[in-house]
């Protein structure tokens, strides 16, 4: 018969830490280099204390590191002040300045009402990055952190905010971004920001920099045509599906084999290929709608390895196209209706999505995203959307969902890869 084992010692629960007991914030500022942080670390260690936060950043080869400590174990003055020499003494050797500040309690808890601001700047001006944080002060709002996302193809910073319901944020910060041609785009924050795993783009103008049907227009002869009644249905001052019957009809007669021609034709956005390829190796899918043709649309899967894909279809008979459709028209509606299906198909709620477009025709489906971004877009596309990207580098899109640019650089370096 097997002896019984000893009762385990119950594991004291943890106290939360009160606003009124005493702190040290240490703060090391200087030149950069190798084993800063540890040996600061080790040098407090002798001390007995409990970190309580740490904060390090470098700008410029530049370090500041703070440590929010409890006071030495005993907490006799004696103690405490051979902490603050030993210190002193540990940064001059390293030609550091140091301050300790003696105070109580933590950081103040963030207020509700949190979102992430995202700016992009292309520069981003020292006027502008005023007149927003001047904003967000205005509208009740607290900067509780700030860091850089890219500094290349643009600037783009992050600034974590509280205090300010989101919506209201985002309508404040609107106004301001448009008089300082910057890009904004507020989310709230949470873990459902880190949550979208399906992404939805449109294709003419947003994926690529070509509206495809201009493309075969030019083949026919009636390119003009074709860009005007295109220009018209983009801004919304005409119904998208009459407007494709219209535009697909000049194109009777033309043959087929065209096709191919097209195809090479068709231009990325710059950044397109980047996006993709980070969105694929974070386990997001990736899935195009558009009013253009499958006769492109199928070849862009293939050459980018999406998971799905929407678009309508010239008829073609004896060789020729015949000026008309197949199928379901993808018009505005049917943009809508896709999102929903491809979420559906990956298993993703409509809230995990973000959909990417620039056109009247693509309103319904960025609204019905969990994020949705105007791309380039239209004015009054601009106004309806989440928010807006002005710079003509689609990968930004991943800077408004937090990953930055040396993450990206990073995995791509390790497959050898080059970023665009």
């Amino acid at each position: 018969m097997n002896a019984s084992l000893p009762a385990a010692e119950p594991v004291p629960s943890p106290q939360p830490r009160t606003d009124d007991e005493r702190t040290l914030l240490v703060k090391v500022f200087g030149k950069d280099r190798p084993g800063i942080t540890a040996g600061l670390f080790a040098t407090l260690a002798d001390f007995a204390v409990d970190v309580i936060d740490i904060e390090q950043m470098v700008t410029r080869g530049r370090i500041t590191l703070c440590a929010l400590i409890t006071p030495p174990a005993g907490g006799s003055p004696g103690v405490e002040g051979a902490l603050r020499a030993t210190v002193h003494r540990w940064a001059e050797e390293l030609k550091l300045q140091a301050e300790i500040i003696s105070g109580t309690g933590d950081n103040r808890p963030r207020r509700e009402g949190r979102s992430h601001v995202t700016v992009l700047g292309h520069p981003l001006t020292a006027a502008a990055v005023a007149a927003l944080t001047t904003r967000i002060t205005s509208a009740g709002g607290n900067i509780d952190r700030v860091f850089r996302l890219a500094k290349y193809p643009v600037t783009a910073v992050e600034l974590a905010v509280s205090g300010v319901p989101t919506e209201e944020l985002r309508a404040e910060l609107a106004v301001e971004a448009a008089t300082q041609r910057v890009d904004i785009a507020v989310v709230q924050a949470g873990l459902q920001r880190r949550a979208k795993r399906l992404v939805v783009m449109d294709v003419d103008s947003t994926l690529i920099q070509d509206e495809v049907i201009e493309l075969f227009a030019a083949h026919a002869g009636c390119e003009a045509k074709v860009a005007e009644v295109t220009a018209a249905a983009m801004a919304g001052e005409l119904d998208f599906a009459e407007s494709l019957r219209a535009r697909v009809a000049l194109l009777a007669g033309l043959d087929a084999s065209v096709t191919e021609k097209v195809r090479a034709e068709v231009r990325l956005t710059p950044g397109a290929r980047t996006l993709i390829r980070t969105l694929q190796r974070l386990g997001f899918q990736v899935a195009i709608v558009s009013g253009g043709f499958t006769q492109v649309t199928d070849h862009l899967v293939e050459q980018l390895g999406l998971d799905f894909a929407a678009a309508n279809t010239l008829e073609v008979v004896d060789g020729k196209f015949t000026g008309r459709v197949t199928g379901e028209i993808v018009d505005r509606a049917g943009k809508a209706r896709w999102l929903a299906r491809f979420a559906e198909q990956a298993k993703v709620p409509l809230e995990q999505t973000v959909a990417i477009g620039d056109g009247a025709n693509d309103l319904d489906m960025l609204n019905a995203a969990g994020l949705g971004v105007a791309f380039n877009a239209k004015p009054v596309v601009r106004q309806a959307a989440d928010t807006a990207v002005n710079v003509p580098f689609l990968d930004t899109v991943l800077y408004l969902l937090g990953i930055t640019r040396e993450e990206v650089e990073a995995a791509d370096a390790l497959d050898g890869t080059p970023t665009e």
